[in-house]
Order: C-alpha cells, then sequence, then structure tokens
C-alpha cells in the first residue's frame, strides 16, 4: 500500500495496513510529516488557544476580577514556543509510530504516473517511481483563497499566515464566520485585538444549537468583537499604516490584519489525477464510495480531501477503515454519532441532533440544562457561563442530543456520545453516581431536570 500524505488519516490507514502484514510506504513533503493537522492546523491552533488562555488568565478573571492578566505584553513569541515544543514532540511521536510498524516514509511530492505508479519528486531534484497493490490518498487541504484578494501573509493573510504573525494586532478583520474565523477571532479578542467578523450570511455556526451559539456569540461582544452579518466584502485595500476593508454595503472598517476563512481547497492540483483515471471537483474534493474507494477500486481516498466532517478525528477512522477494506479485514462502519469539537473561546461540543433539527423532523422531545454556576465545580474554576443540554425523548427516554459550552466541553461531550452510543435513557444519568466537585456532574444535574419536566407532563396527560 502507498499512502499519500501523512496526516491524521494517512498516518492510520498506513499503521492499519502494516498491522494487517503488508508492505507499506507514506510519501510525503520533508518538512510536513504529520501533515497540515500536525504543522498549520489542529495541532498549533489549540496549543495557541491553549497558550492564550494561560498568558491572558482569561478563565481567571471570575475569581481575580477582570484586570487579570499573567502577562501584561504578550509576544508573539511567547505564543508560539510553546506551539514549537508540541508540534517538535508530535512530530516525533509520528515518525517513531511509523517506524516501529515498519512504514517506510519516502520525502517528497507524489503525482500519478499511472493508476498504479507514483512518480515521486525528491527534494534533490531527483525522480523516482514506486509502485503499490493499493493507493491511499490523504493529502488534505489548503485555504481556499478568493482570486480578487491580495494576499501577502502578512497584512492580508489565510489562517495558515496567523501562526507566523510577526505580533500580535491591534485589530483585526476576519472574514467568514466558520468554525476556522470563530476559533482565531476568539483568540484574538481575548489577547486583547480589536476584532470585526464579516459574514454573508445572517448568522454563524449554524450546524450547532441555536441556544449555544448565542452565548458565544455574547462572550465575544463581551471581548469587543464586532459582527457584521450579511455583509460581504467589496475590496481589501493596503495601506502603509493598514488595512482597509470596503464592504459591498458601503462600509470601510480599518485594521492592522484581515485574516480569510473562506473554507478549504483539497490538496490535489499536483497529483494529476487525471493520470490514474480520477478527477476532482471545483473544491479539490474525491468522492468517494461507503469504504473510502474512489472510482478506480485499488484507489481509495480519506480526510479532508474527500470533504464533510473534515475533522482530524473522523480522518483517522477513514483512514483504518480504507486500509481494512483494501486488505479484505471485516472492520465495523462509523457510528453515525459522531462528536463535534468547535475550541472557541469558550469551547463549544455537540452530538446528536439540534433543538431546530428535531423541530424540523417533528420529533417531540424535552429539555433538560445543567449551569456551570450550579456546580461547585464550576465555582471552583470560575467558569459561570458554561451549560449542558439535554434533549430526551418523551417516547423512550433516549437522549436525542447533547449540547455543551464551557470548559472542557470537547471532554465532556464523550459521556453523552457513551450513552447514546449504547441507547442509554436519561434515566441512566439520573441514577448514575458522579465524582463531586466535577464538571461531568452537569450530566445529573440536567437529567434530573429533563425528568421534572417529562413527569409534569406526564401528570396532565
Amino acid at each position: 500500500m502507498l499512502v499519500i500524505g501523512s496526516g491524521p488519516g494517512g498516518q492510520k490507514a498506513a499503521i492499519a495496513a502494516a498491522k494487517l502484514g503488508r508492505r507499506v510506504a507514506v510519501v510525503d513533503r520533508p518538512d510536513m510529516l504529520g501533515g497540515v493537522s500536525l504543522h498549520t492546523g489542529t495541532i498549533p491552533s489549540k496549543t495557541l488557544r491553549e497558550a492564550v488562555l494561560y498568558l491572558t488568565g482569561l478563565t481567571q478573571r471570575d475569581l481575580y476580577g477582570q484586570s487579570y492578566r499573567l502577562k501584561d505584553d504578550i509576544t508573539v513569541a511567547d505564543l508560539t514556543a510553546r506551539t514549537r515544543h508540541v508540534v517538535a514532540r508530535e512530530v516525533d511521536v509520528v515518525r517513531s509510530q511509523l517506524a516501529r510498524n515498519h512504514v517506510s516514509v519516502h520525502s517528497g511530492t507524489a503525482r500519478f504516473a499511472d493508476p498504479h505508479t507514483i512518480a515521486l519528486s525528491e527534494p534533490s531534484g531527483r525522480e523516482r517511481r514506486l509502485s503499490a497493490g493499493h493507493v491511499v490518498i490523504a493529502t488534505g487541504t489548503r485555504p481556499a483563497r478568493p482570486d480578487s484578494v491580495e494576499f501577502d501573509g502578512r497584512t492580508i493573510m489565510d489562517s495558515d499566515n496567523v501562526l507566523s504573525l510577526e505580533r500580535v494586532p491591534r485589530s483585526m478583520v476576519i472574514v467568514g464566520a466558520g468554525v476556522i474565523g470563530m476559533e482565531y477571532a476568539s483568540m484574538f479578542a481575548a489577547l486583547g485585538s480589536r476584532v470585526t467578523v464579516v459574514e454573508k450570511r445572517a448568522a454563524m455556526l449554524d450546524l450547532c444549537d441555536v441556544e449555544i451559539v448565542e452565548s458565544l456569540k455574547y462572550h465575544l461582544r463581551d471581548l469587543a468583537v464586532t459582527f457584521r452579518f450579511g455583509e460581504t466584502v467589496a475590496a481589501v485595500e493596503r495601506h502603509p499604516r493598514g488595512t482597509l476593508t470596503v464592504l459591498e454595503s458601503g462600509k470601510k472598517i480599518p485594521a492592522d490584519t484581515v485574516m480569510y476563512s473562506a473554507g478549504r481547497q483539497g490538496l490535489t492540483d499536483e497529483l494529476d489525477l487525471h493520470s490514474a483515471g480520477l478527477a476532482a471537483d471545483a473544491r479539490g474534493r474525491i468522492t468517494v464510495d461507503a469504504h473510502y474507494r474512489t472510482e478506480v477500486p485499488h484507489i481509495y481516498a480519506v480526510g479532508d480531501v474527500i470533504g464533510f466532517p473534515a475533522l482530524a478525528a473522523t480522518s483517522m477512522e477513514q483512514g483504518r477503515a480504507a486500509a481494512y477494506h483494501a486488505c479484505g479485514e471485516p472492520a465495523g462502519r462509523m457510528h453515525q454519532l459522531q462528536p463535534i469539537g468547535i475550541y472557541t473561546i469558550p469551547e463549544i461540543s455537540f452530538v446528536g441532533r439540534t433543538e431546530d433539527r428535531l423541530t424540523e423532523d417533528r420529533v417531540p422531545f424535552e429539555v433538560g440544562v445543567a449551569r456551570y454556576r450550579e456546580l461547585a465545580r464550576g465555582q471552583i474554576i470560575g467558569d459561570s457561563h458554561g451549560m449542558l443540554k439535554l434533549l430526551v425523548s418523551p417516547v423512550d427516554r433516549t437522549l436525542l442530543g447533547v449540547h455543551c459550552f464551557g470548559s472542557g466541553a470537547t471532554e465532556l461531550i464523550h459521556i453523552g456520545q457513551s450513552v447514546m452510543g449504547c441507547g442509554g435513557t436519561v434515566d441512566y444519568l439520573v441514577d448514575a453516581v458522579f465524582n463531586y466537585p466535577t464538571l461531568a456532574e452537569s450530566y445529573k444535574v440536567a437529567a434530573l431536570d429533563a425528568t421534572n419536566r417529562l413527569r409534569q407532563v406526564d401528570r396532565l396527560d
């Protein structure tokens, strides 16, 4: 098996095939072992977020006052020191795992010569040919760049360039209120930048629960973030003292920097897919079947390059599933209950359906809510704004959705995911004993709230 790309999907495909006794090789650029996820995406952005939270003291201000900061003058060097450390360690982990499983790593860029053969351009300029019975495309994505915008990587940039900023900007315009845009908006707002978010849609994060999105919006406005919904950027002008973003409505927004977060583009341009009998869509994405096979049966594609959900967590499972199928090994299908984690400040995470989706589907539900301020642990850590929401079926008392906002949301969500995945009911959470004081106790509080509401309805029926 030959795997093109060493990100989360490529790694897991390579290691799974190796464990099944196959000879496996991975191809990636010499400076990109671990893929986009490790170098410019998930890992550095989440590490940056952790550094921001620590250095600004933001999460401690409920306890020590709004003026509390661990460091007054936070520099880019302060922020990137932690990122460089984590990335270096993770690259070492990836290299070790591949070596331990006897996966050979080839440095360079790959393109198809024919359906079974890859032409590898090495850093030295030499070209080699590698052939394989199965090929897995796991090349990932890059930030999409509108042709009308002149990016310079310093004042007008995409999400990759943010990690190499020379200084923390005093003001910033973020174009696009998707997941990546909102994560960076909350980080720079926490650092003290005046952030303006421009979004052509009428709302943000429309995949999330409306109440939780409203809570996030409230918190970001409290950090001086300005939202311009229903607005389209007409032009971005670069000036000696900064940038000027001109909206189609006529508004002009001055700022030190502008960051575009306009979706992602599949890294398939240089693969010569046509030589393998394949083609990508306008966004560079490759179509696959339920087993992650492309139109050419021995070629698979996994991860961001196949589109939604484009998460590191799902990419890993796709890579493993593709390798199992290629090797003729039975594998369970990926569970439909996939948690979504959004690393804004505070975090958002959910699994299952939202209130709006259940209403559209005409599925009755009852709501149970726990607020962190009601929990001893919430008071201890200084998070009085977090919340957990359970959506419960009044018919069979199963969980239809779990939505969390606040500290540890992306960890807490897995309790709800497990209960839902095993077909558990809200009564299990009512009867369960949770450690005290913990944030996990929010499940019991929310479950009691939901069952009390269900009892009131039952009394009147």
